[in-house]
């Protein structure tokens, strides 16, 4: 006679691991309440548009790209800021032992990465959402597929840095992270032509620049305005993408035991 023993840890598995819209919107809640990351992951890329963008409102009318190019770079900038800044707060939880906590619970790290890659994106679109609201409101006009496409492609491409910011959450201690992330983001931003078009940097960054995590959504949420190739663009942000959640993942896992 044969006996079956079942796994007591798979039984007590919640289903999908652990991820549910309770979990994702108690996320939410508590990253939305925060006003100081609020203030920062959106207000700042909105001081830079304002800075940078209504200058150009006296333009003539066949130079209304500047001001078009302006608002989608910072509007990937913006998300960019407010998805990593929302996922480096993890740095914070693991430094009062809350990750360690969430480790003997059934939750399983997908699940758990899922949800904060989620609620940072969420972070990601209201910055977007603000951008383009300001872009409008001083006077932007592009085509409604521009709106759409660049906006859409600037908030997906804040996964990428919703990765970023929980991998250095795992590497850094809580009261450096963002000492750390807010001059490497600038950097990437210039990298990615989101200050400075690209042809007007030194060939010294030309060259470079497109090996870094910036280039990738900043080229493609250009695109629907600028035209141009796809492959290196798209290439860059896949390959970033999996780095930054397979690293984020797998520091995770080791977390508890360091």
């Amino acid at each position: 006679m044969t006996h079956v023993t079942a796994d007591p840890e798979a039984s007590a598995r919640p289903p999908y691991g652990g991820f549910n819209t309770v979990a994702l919107r108690l996320e939410a809640r508590r990253v939305l309440r925060n006003r100081r990351t609020l203030v920062f992951a959106l207000g700042m890329p909105a001081l830079f548009f304002l800075s940078f963008g209504l200058p150009q409102a006296g333009r003539a009318a066949g130079e209304t790209g500047v001001r078009q190019l302006t608002m989608i770079n910072m509007a990937v900038y913006g998300s960019m800021l407010a998805a990593t800044s929302c996922g480096a707060a993890v740095a914070i939880e693991r430094s009062v032992g809350w990750t360690r906590q969430l480790r003997i619970t059934p939750l399983l790290p997908l699940a758990h990465l899922a949800i904060k890659v989620l609620t940072a994106m969420l972070l990601g679109l209201l910055s977007v959402a603000v951008e383009f609201t300001l872009g409008a409101a001083s006077g932007v006009r592009a085509p409604l597929r521009v709106w759409l496409l660049s906006g859409l492609i600037a908030w997906l491409g804040s996964s990428v840095f919703a990765a970023l910011g929980l991998f250095a959450g795992f590497v850094l201690p809580s009261e450096n992270v963002m000492q750390f992330v807010g001059p490497a983001l600038a950097l990437l931003a210039l990298c990615g032509g989101l200050f400075v078009p690209l042809p007007f940097l030194p060939e010294s960054v030309r060259s470079f620049a497109p090996f870094t995590p910036g280039y990738g959504v900043g080229q493609l949420a250009r695109l629907p305005l600028t035209g141009g190739p796809v492959g290196v663009a798209l290439a860059n942000l896949t390959i970033w993408a999996t780095v930054f959640l397979a690293g984020a993942a797998w520091l995770y896992r080791r977390d508890p035991a360091r």
